[in-house]
């Protein structure tokens, strides 16, 4: 149902009539210092793109590098942190594989299900649809912040939280309501995932800074240009589609470029169905912001207002 061509967050193949199973795959460098807390979040990111489809966590294996020095106990907390994860997304881990590496790298290998009838891709999103984000933005500016030792811990905490926190809630909810087109947030920063929103959907995108939320002390950061090279590496790629308001500040043009590490969902949903979603994820402890609206125009391309 969804492959290579579509380019989209995860595989998606028809099994039956009744069910679907999704596809993907994601593991990186550590971000944080503690193991546990590094094996969490890897294993949160990797199940992402399973919620960005609309689908549930079936079963996962590990993929991890780990260095011939590590102590056990330092490996074991990894994975036990995704380990953990995956119980909470109430999927199985059956098993994986390892390998040496200098650097230590960890993720998953993720199987999902979806109702066929209720796969949610990047490519549906449609003219007067209004887009809805699920996570504050910053992860990068403030993990960055933490390399060189110039964060504070009560944003750190804030961050950390964050990147745990699974997209499982608000993929229900968007399916309970019925979303158009859905993509999580991470390596590619808001609008580099946008872009590829508006591009496979063949419209243009407006959002609205003033109404985007950024996690505490995000701008701080920003201020002291403690950006990721990802984010640099995305405004380099993806400015070519982006045009912005001429009073909109260069830190929060990056912020908005800025590489996220286990992001949130943005999602396109039918304006009859906002207020029910919002309302839904009020009684559901889910975050969710109204930040822009689908367009026609020249696919592909986004407004910043």
């Amino acid at each position: 149902m969804v492959g290579l061509g579509e380019g989209d967050d995860a595989a998606v193949y028809r099994l039956n009539d009744e069910v679907a199973l999704i596809f993907t795959a994601d593991f990186f460098a550590p971000v944080v210092d503690d193991a546990y807390t590094y094996g969490a979040i890897a294993a949160t990111n990797s199940m992402s793109d399973v919620y960005a489809m609309g689908g549930e966590v079936l079963i996962a294996l590990n993929i991890a590098c780990i260095p011939a020095d590590m102590p056990p106990e330092v490996a074991g907390a990894i994975l036990q942190g995704g380990a953990d994860k995956v119980a909470e997304a109430g999927g199985i881990l059956v098993g994986g594989h390892t390998m040496d590496d200098k650097e230590p790298k960890y993720g998953l290998a993720v199987v999902g299900t979806v109702h066929p009838e209720k796969v949610i891709s990047k490519g549906g999103a449609k003219p007067g649809d209004v887009l809805v984000l699920t996570k504050p933005l910053g992860t990068g500016v403030i993990t960055t912040a933490l390399k060189v030792e110039m964060a504070q811990e009560a944003h750190i905490q804030k961050a950390l939280e964050i990147m745990q926190k699974l997209n499982r809630t608000a993929a229900r909810l968007m399916r309970e309501v019925g979303a158009n087109a859905a993509t999580d947030i991470t390596g590619f920063g808001l609008l580099g995932h946008a872009q590829e929103m508006a591009a496979r959907s063949g419209v243009m995108l407006r959002f609205f800074a003033e109404r985007i939320p950024f996690l505490p002390g995000a701008r701080e950061y920003a201020e002291q240009w403690l950006f990721p090279g990802g984010t640099h590496s995305n405004e380099r790629y993806y400015h070519r589609w982006v045009k912005f308001s001429p009073e909109i500040d260069e830190e929060t043009q990056l912020l908005l470029y800025d590489a996220q590490t286990s992001g949130g969902l943005l999602i396109a949903l039918p304006p009859d169905r906002v207020e029910r979603f919002l309302a839904r994820c009020t009684e559901e402890g889910q975050d969710a912001w109204v930040i822009g609206r689908v367009m026609e125009g020249e696919p592909g391309t986004i407004e910043v207002l």
